[in-house]
């Protein structure tokens, strides 16, 4: 019997100390350094409409690839619905959070039992109305409360019915929201008409207008390619409002909200996140450290922005000029991976 004991003791102590050390090394990594524990793990997300949005979704798809993760093609889902897919578990997550400006959607799909809200994705992001200059000097105009009288706003009249023609919003926008509340808080219904539809394509009639030398009156949201195009205070001019009023879920807003380089501008800042499925979240701590580290200028979307209106706008050049920005931003870029990975 102490021979039979003294046998397994031979045969089966190595084995047990050869899986003790296995059990005790790192988990392996492939030649690209990402973990098995990405391996096999794919991501779904979105983008709504509005294109300069794939810049950005491919960005971020680029790092978590880079982490070792497979990501699916993003569509193409407009919000508030983006929201709702996200909380319901159909998407991963989105780079579309524009805060505060979509908390009102962040809320209805599930809030943060559902959904969470992650980094700054663009931290600068800046909006308001804005004219052309060439017409705010010659007739001194520099607050939207100056279109109540009837004469000047009919100087940004393009339909001919007397109206001046503001380019806004698309339906179901939080811009579009705001903008709706301005009509009324500031008592303009009866001489501004609000133009929706796709704000791009709008833009561009402006920008056409704008050449022609005629008068123009339209939402600015920057980043975009009109912040590269139409420049503040050389071809245009953003306006001031009387005094803040925005809709009921932004009324704890103040004044020093709305207000850049002390002119109210009506709208608060805006801040773009990332915005995860909780339960993903949790099962990829990887990921979620990815999502709160990544950060685009808003002037480096500005550019991009330009790029896809001049023609660029494919997904294999938004894919290129993606990978041209990691590649230009490469020391930042490893560092977010590198602590992404250390999380």
């Amino acid at each position: 019997m102490k021979q039979l004991l003294k046998f397994r003791s031979t045969i089966f102590l190595p084995i047990l100390l050869t899986s003790f050390v296995i059990a005790c090394q790192p988990t392996p990594q492939s030649e690209d350094n990402t973990t098995e524990s990405t391996q096999n793990v794919t991501v779904r997300t979105a983008h709504s409409n509005w294109i300069e949005e794939h810049f950005q979704t491919e960005i971020v798809k680029i790092g978590l690839e880079k982490l070792g993760y497979e990501v699916e093609t993003p569509k193409e889902i407009d919000y508030p619905a983006l929201y709702v897919s996200v909380a319901n578990g159909d998407l991963d997550y989105s780079v579309v959070y524009y805060y505060p400006g979509h908390k009102d959607f962040f809320d209805n799909a599930g809030g943060q039992t559902k959904l969470e809200g992650l980094g700054t994705l663009t931290p600068d992001g800046i909006q308001g109305y804005q004219i052309d200059k060439k017409t705010a000097q010659q007739y001194n105009i520099t607050n939207l409360e100056q279109l109540k009288d009837p004469k000047i706003a009919q100087l940004f009249d393009s339909d001919g019915d007397g109206k001046a023609n503001l380019v806004g919003c698309n339906a179901g926008w939080a811009c579009e929201l705001i903008i709706e509340h301005h009509l009324d808080a500031y008592g303009l219904r009866d001489t501004v008409e609000h133009d929706r539809g796709q704000y791009t394509a709008l833009l561009a009639n402006s920008l056409t207008r704008y050449k022609e030398g005629q008068s123009i009156f339209f939402y600015a949201y920057n980043p975009h390619w009109v912040g590269a195009v139409l420049k503040p205070d050389q071809d245009v001019i953003w306006l001031e409002v009387p005094f803040t009023s925005l809709p009921k879920k932004m009324a704890n807003l103040t004044e020093k909200d709305t207000s850049v380089e002390g002119k109210n501008r009506g709208f608060p800042g805006t801040e773009q996140r990332i915005v995860g499925n909780k339960q993903f979240l949790e099962a990829n701590p990887m990921a979620k450290r990815w999502f709160e580290l990544v950060q685009i200028s808003a002037e480096d979307i500005n550019q991009e922005s330009l790029r896809i209106k001049e023609g660029e706008n494919q997904p294999e050049d938004i894919r290129r000029h993606a990978q041209e920005w990691v590649d230009n931003n490469q020391a930042l870029f490893d560092s977010w991976i590198e602590k992404a990975r250390n999380n």
